[in-house]
This record gives structure tokens, sequence and C-alpha cells, in this order.
């Protein structure tokens, strides 16, 4: 039924993130023209958590080794937004986008269901 899913970040420098993003974290892309770029991301997938807050909507990365993955990010240019730290539910930290956006990544320590076969 479905194909995939399409991530949207909203930011107030779209092409210094695209750039970071081709150049930092080196994922592969198309040019929908004009320098319009959209990313390959690794394989997705979705949870649904309850608030008693507004609702809002997140996005993160995962690694199989954030210390690894953070080391390699700020060799090349990265800056470490957010330290790891231990959440319980997997390590947590972040980097920040040339807009000044953070973006979460997290190594996790529950089943995860984008290894799942199709």
């Amino acid at each position: 039924m479905f194909s995939g899913a399409h991530v949207i970040l909203y930011t107030r420098d779209a092409d210094a993130d695209r750039t970071f993003l081709k150049d930092v974290f080196g994922f592969e892309h198309v040019d929908a023209g004009r320098g319009w770029l959209i990313f390959k991301l690794p394989p997705a997938e979705i949870a649904v958590h309850p608030t008693d807050g507004e609702p809002k909507h997140e996005v993160y990365l995962m690694c199989d080794d954030i210390a690894e993955t953070l080391k390699q990010l700020e060799n090349r240019g990265a800056e470490i937004s957010r330290p790891i730290s231990d959440q319980g539910w997997g390590l947590l930290g972040a980097v920040r986008l040339p807009s000044g956006t953070e973006l979460p990544l997290y190594e996790p320590r529950h089943p995860v269901a984008h290894s799942l076969s199709p």
C-alpha cells in the first residue's frame, strides 16, 4: 500500500541545511529542480506516543553506535549540540544544522521495526 515516507524539515536556511545533509551526513539525493535536493534516508519506522500536552511530531535519526557516529560527524565539521545521555529506551544526542535547528540522533535500546522483513 505505501512505498515510503517523506520527512520535511522546515528551516530558516534550507540551502545551508541541504548542503550539510549532502556533504556532512553524506546522504544520497536527487535534484527535484533548481537545487531542491531530496535525500534518501535509511530505513524508517513510526511510533505513536501519548501526550498530555500539545500534539507534535519529532524526527530522530537512528544509529547503531551513537558515540562513533557523533565522532565521525564532528570530524566532518558538525557541531554536537547535545552530548550523549542515557534515556533508558536508548542513547540520545544531537547535532546542530547550519540553520541552528537541532537534529536528534539516537541508538535504540528497544526492539526496532525498521529491520523487519517486508
